[in-house]
């Protein structure tokens, strides 16, 4: 009975595990089941999100249509200029760095094309050389007004006795007779205009300043005489100065390629703006070599805005005062933080307030100023005839003087210096400096219009020297060194065999002759 009752319970038991674990089982599938489930569903739902956006692949031709788009909004404003001229005899010359891409002295890129078409006559504008014969050029311009109005170039229509201007569209053989409303010789632009019987396609001008290095830009022109020519390239650098002697020139470089008959012709952004005018080039072949100039357009607005006016010409303010384009860190260093003068004008304003050579201009009416570009664009700014306020310092004393202003045009000639003549018993090359020096004898002062006994002139500069890295050359005048005159071979003498390795050196040097004779800084530390 006992053992009986054993098994009894024994198979209870079993059966009771045995559902337990039925249980268990369904339990636990059930539970899995559900959390794939959710899973599942979960991954279903990220597929089908409503607020993921599709990627795109942009169409390869993107950047390409672009450019055609701002070229064809552009070309109908971009015009062909055609000049006509009956120069004197010239001899002809190669193209230098820096210079404008366009009629050089009545000598149209001859030069050029005679190594492509075999000489005289090769020229696709008909020239045919000589005193006396008629000699045709080509450059470009852009048309930024309805009524006619069209920028170029000055050295375009420079000396021209008949300018023509093609439009595009115009059939062949159609041109238009323009005149020249006013031109700047500092900028080197022109206004031009054509009569026609209907309203023209104008462009729309940008603002340069808001260009940066790397911006895509497109130059439009007539390089060669090959009409509606579009180039590409970007901005390579901004306010680049080619030429010190161009002191309102400050270019935009672009490697876009700019060739003779470019000049004249527009620099466009991405947004189909003019902010700039081609100009110049750099190059020693006479064709492009991946670099090229062009003029702001906030330049440009402001000139051609004064040539439109009842004067047709550009007004300037000037004191009279000349600097240093590049300024050495040791000019700074002996004359003081501002803008050293180098030079003052005989009877101009600033001669007349008693500035004088050596003087450091530190403010503009109360503003300070600390490069020249800053000051020449605070005098130029104010009308001639208007007193100003000057703040410089002399000796280590801050001072102020009142200067009237005057026209930068009438202040100055336009006659290019010469080279003087040197003569006398010469000066051995100082061993430190690398220059020989003579002195300057009665009839050279005269001839150099400057007073007796005072600089000495170099007459030689030893290759790879001190004299040579900073800027000095035969014909120059030394007048001072580190603030002490130079009256004589033996002051030249005195002050050079002081100077010691690691020391400041300060040249005061005059160059050039007559009324168009400068004084300029030229500085360095001695090696």
């Amino acid at each position: 009975m006992h053992s009986h009752m054993t098994l009894r319970d024994r198979m209870r038991s079993h059966r009771f595990l045995s559902t337990v674990l039925v249980v268990a089982t369904l339990f636990v599938g059930i539970l899995i089941g559900t959390v794939i489930q959710r899973g599942v569903k979960g991954a279903t739902k990220a597929v089908n999100s409503s607020d993921a956006t599709q990627l795109k692949v942009p169409a390869p031709q993107q950047l390409s249509n672009a450019f055609s788009q701002v070229a064809k909004q552009l070309e109908p404003s971009v015009v062909n200029v055609n000049t006509e001229s009956t120069p004197k005899a010239v001899s002809p010359r190669g193209r230098r760095r820096g210079v404008p891409p366009g009629d050089q002295d009545g000598d149209p890129f001859q030069d050029f094309f005679d190594r492509f078409f075999g000489g005289q006559g090769g020229s696709p504008f008909g020239d045919q050389g000589g005193a006396g014969a008629t000699e045709h050029s080509l450059g470009s311009g852009v048309i930024v007004d309805p009524k006619g109005y069209i920028i170029t170039n000055q050295h375009v229509v420079d000396k021209a006795d008949r300018i023509r201007v093609k439009l595009d569209g115009d059939p062949p053989g159609v041109q238009h007779d323009a005149k020249v409303v006013g031109t700047d010789a500092e900028t080197d632009l022109a206004v031009i205009k054509i009569d026609v019987d209907h309203p023209l396609t104008a462009a729309k001008l940008g603002n340069s300043d808001s260009m940066s290095v790397g911006d895509w830009v497109l130059a439009i022109g007539s390089p060669f005489a090959l009409e509606e020519t579009v180039t590409a390239g970007i901005v390579s650098s901004k306010g680049r100065d080619i030429d010190s002697r161009r002191q309102f020139q400050h270019f935009i470089q672009t490697d876009a390629a700019i060739n003779p008959g470019n000049s004249g012709g527009p620099l466009v952004n991405m947004n189909s703006e003019v902010i700039g005018i081609n100009t110049a080039i750099f190059t020693e072949s006479g064709g492009y070599q991946g670099v090229g100039f062009a003029l702001p357009s906030n330049i440009v607005v402001d000139v051609y805005n004064q040539l439109i006016g009842s004067e047709h010409k550009v007004v300037r303010g000037s004191i009279g005062v000349a600097f240093n384009a590049q300024p050495s860190p040791a000019i700074a260093r002996m004359y003081g933080a501002g803008v050293v003068v180098s030079s003052v004008t005989p009877g101009g304003p600033a001669d007349q307030a008693g500035l004088k050579i050596g003087d450091t201009i530190t403010s503009v009416n109360g503003k300070h100023v600390k490069t020249g570009d800053e000051l020449v664009g605070d005098i130029t700014a104010e009308k001639p005839g208007s007193k100003i306020k000057i703040g410089y310092e002399r000796g280590g004393k801050a001072s102020e003087a009142t200067v009237t202003v005057a026209d930068r045009a009438k202040l100055y000639g336009n006659t290019s210096p010469s080279e003087e003549e040197q003569g006398g018993e010469e000066e051995p090359a100082s061993g430190k400096m690398g220059i020989s020096v003579r002195a300057i004898t009665p009839d050279m002062a005269d001839r150099l219009g400057i007073p007796a006994n005072k600089g000495v002139i170099v007459s030689d500069v030893k290759p790879g020297s001190f004299a040579e890295d900073i800027g000095l050359s035969r014909g120059d005048v030394i007048l001072e060194i580190n603030k002490q005159p130079v009256n004589s071979e033996d002051d030249f003498r005195r002050i050079t065999g002081q100077l010691k390795t690691g020391q400041d050196v300060v040249f005061l040097v005059r160059q050039g002759r007559g009324r168009n004779a400068s004084t300029i800084f030229l500085a360095g530390t001695l090696p």
